[in-house]
């Protein structure tokens, strides 16, 4: 596909729109966005527009549709899938001014927000008034609302209150052509026709640009309660997640770890987390609520639960320090693993019941072509994070031949009636293996929508589709 490359007319017409000081395009600017966390990788835009608000979004979009340049939307730059990356240059457009809760409404617990407010941001102010949004990626400190739309992005609370999907009731949104809509309505039922709402969830800039989010919040749990259970083995940890839901326990979060995970973060983190030789993984399980019984009686079924799978010992965090310290190791891993190596991480997600299934087959794929993995995740919904490490791999091995390694484990994953990506996207980095888990009709009907939303194709274009 070819697109129009910016010129001196285009960047005056930019800067008219949002303004000179929002719209950048010195060499240093151009390098700032042309990488997220996505492993190394760099793609350069031509220019990096800041609009204000929807009517900015519009006037860029129409005149990038007319003149056919392509226009990449971007958050805080937190995705793990290539997402925000301008793989075909043009203009990168970021929401980062677009940063305010428009409106806390309480007598509907509702919120409204514009894309590019943070997400622990928007938690505390609405815990402030006794409200909660449950969605919590790792990332949560810097990752924008925008960007867990794109992305339909989890946590690790994902097993009791869902994701982001679970909380989207309508969004504003400029087409490609600059066309300003609503996808649905403020209300918690919709039947009335397709549901654009959840087709733009999760749809990673490629069908519009939400530009404001109507969200659905909850009323916030009083109290937690924290486990760290390590077990002597990965596998038995990994069925004693499922044992805890069989058992009628509703935690709401159920984490698993590799030992390395956690020596990793530690190490980033410059603290002493002391890691038993005989320990092969750890399960760390949060239970919230208001009545502090209860509470305790749930965690003592959990606890039950673990000691049946052979779990060494069931710590509870006994102090908000304690809760604080475990949940930052936990949410540091994968920004501990990339500090120290060269990475791959896919983002596998199986039924529950399937995951000692997909860890085994994980280690036994890593020991047959030579590689290394830690693994972590949110257990609780089959959700597992396989880190591929480089260490002293070969450029040719790590460039080449990994990725028959890549397609044996989602086709475990398929065979396990999963699928290759549970929060954090496709891209740039998975598209080659969409057709491992996605029939050709799939894909085809994928390609109608958005050919109906974005005829010219300007809309983060080299994402999801690969050919």
């Amino acid at each position: 596909m070819k697109f129009k490359a910016i010129d001196t007319a285009d960047l005056a017409y930019f800067a008219q729109v949002t303004g000179p000081e929002y719209t950048l395009g010195s060499d240093r600017d151009l390098e700032n966005y042309a990488h997220d966390h996505t492993e190394d990788l760099r793609f350069a835009p031509e220019v990096v527009v800041k609009p204000a608000n929807a009517q900015e979004i519009s006037a860029v979009l129409s005149y990038c549709n007319q003149h056919h340049i392509p226009v990449t939307a971007r958050g805080a730059g937190t995705g793990l899938s290539g997402g925000a990356l301008p793989v075909m240059g043009g203009v990168v457009l970021s929401l980062e001014r677009m940063n305010k809760i428009i409106e806390i409404d309480e007598r509907n617990f509702q919120v409204i927000v514009e894309p590019g407010v943070i997400n622990e941001i928007l938690q505390e102010a609405v815990r402030a008034k006794g409200l909660f949004y449950p969605p919590d990626p790792a990332s949560k400190g810097s990752c924008f609302i925008g960007g867990n739309i794109a992305h339909s992005s989890g946590g690790p609370r994902a097993v009791k209150y869902g994701t982001t999907r679970d909380y989207v009731l309508n969004l504003e949104v400029v087409l490609a052509n600059g066309e300003i809509i609503e996808t649905g309505a403020n209300t918690l039922k919709y039947s009335t026709g397709y549901n654009l709402t959840h087709l733009m969830i999760g749809s990673e800039g490629t069908l519009g640009i939400v530009s404001k989010i109507v969200l659905k919040l909850i009323p916030a749990p009083k109290n937690t309660m924290l486990l760290l259970a390590p077990f002597t083995s990965p596998e038995k940890a990994c069925e004693a997640v499922n044992g805890i839901f069989l058992a009628g326990a509703n935690p709401s979060a159920c984490e698993f770890v590799e030992p390395d995970g956690f020596r990793l973060s530690s190490q980033l983190l410059q603290v002493n987390f002391d890691i038993p030789e005989d320990v092969g993984a750890y399960l760390l399980i949060e239970v919230d609520g208001n009545d502090g019984d209860q509470m305790m009686t749930e965690c003592e079924v959990i606890s039950e639960v673990l000691y049946q799978h052979q779990a060494i010992d069931v710590l509870f965090a006994e102090t908000a320090n304690q809760k604080e310290y475990f949940w930052k190791l936990r949410r540091t891993i994968g920004e501990a693993t990339k500090h120290n190596n060269t990475y791959k991480e896919e983002d596998t997600v199986v039924p529950r019941a399937e995951l000692p299934t997909l860890f085994k087959g994980v280690k036994e794929i890593g020991k047959r072509y030579g590689f290394r993995t830690v693994c972590y995740g949110h257990a609780g919904d089959g959700n597992l994070h396989v880190n591929i490490l480089k260490d002293q791999l070969s450029d040719e091995f790590w460039n080449k031949e990994l990725n028959a390694a890549i397609v044996e484990i989602f086709s475990l994953c398929k065979k396990l009636h999963g699928t290759i990506s549970g929060e954090h996207g496709i891209g740039l980095v998975q598209q080659k293996f969409m057709r491992v888990v996605m029939p050709e009709t799939n894909l085809q009907l994928m390609r109608g929508i958005k050919q109906a939303f974005d005829p010219m194709g300007i809309l983060n274009p080299g994402k999801i589709f690969n050919g």
